[in-house]
């Protein structure tokens, strides 16, 4: 009975690992594909980017900066993403970054708010004409209106399939169609923190609501507001820090 029982076991291990062995095997492919998939002219900015959360950790501000304008001159290169939401992104995050410094030593606040207003504001322009162009296009008027920068004749695409770019390229805009608006949420809250510390109440009430109405979960933009308001804070529960209901990817 016993050797019974040892050998369901044993094949059923032998299972569940071959299963195991699959899935890891079909997601190393899947990804393999995907990766393969970007537009090789930016395939660089996307390598450099992946550098920015271990620097962010480590809070290496220089590095940071010098990351931001590398991927910058890349995407600055090609017209498609010259003023597309990734630079929008990169203007963000030296926002963030710049506040996140300002905040930590207020002998540098008056060099450096100015800085972070003049990023944020980039970041918002760069947010705010990219969706007024893609939020509402459909895949195919997408496929339309980006395909004429993704030039057969460009030595980059030789002997590779082109339309595979373009699909890509037509998913990250889906996704960054619903991403953006809590970009963009994000950058208007940065632009109300630093007012709000320069006593431009109204104003950093103004951007809080901005910030708000784009995106209702900002918690940051809410209890900065509460702050000017008077109100009691919020705290993000555990079910939401470990299941967030939105997903914001910088």
């Amino acid at each position: 009975m016993n050797i019974f029982k040892n050998k369901k076991t044993r094949v059923f291990i032998l299972i569940m690992s071959t299963l195991v062995i699959c899935a890891i095997v079909i997601a190393k492919l899947y990804y393999d594909y995907q990766n393969r998939s970007i537009d090789p002219r930016i395939v660089e900015a996307n390598k450099l980017y992946s550098q920015y959360n271990d620097l962010v950790n480590i809070d290496d501000h220089n590095a940071i900066f010098e990351l931001m304008d590398s991927i910058e001159f890349i995407y600055k290169q090609y017209p498609h993403y010259s003023e597309s939401y990734e630079v929008g992104v990169l203007y963000n995050n030296r926002a963030a970054t710049y506040l996140s410094i300002a905040l930590s030593d207020s002998l540098l606040q008056d060099s450096l708010f100015p800085l972070v207003k003049e990023n944020a504001m980039t970041s918002i322009e760069i947010y705010s004409k990219w969706l007024n162009e893609f939020e509402d296009l459909s895949e195919e008027e997408i496929t339309d209106k980006i395909s004429p920068y993704f030039n057969e004749d460009d030595p980059v695409f030789e002997e590779k399939d082109i339309n595979r770019f373009i699909r890509k390229r037509v998913k990250q805009i889906k996704e960054a169609q619903h991403e953006t608006p809590r970009r963009l949420s994000v950058s208007h809250t940065n632009l109300g923190i630093v007012l709000r510390h320069q006593n431009n109440y109204e104003e950093a009430i103004e951007e809080y609501f901005k910030a708000l109405e784009l995106w209702p979960d900002n918690l940051a933009a809410e209890n900065n507001l509460s702050i000017l308001l008077g109100q009691p804070l919020k705290k993000r529960s555990i079910i939401r820090q470990l299941f967030p209901k939105d997903r914001i990817t910088e």
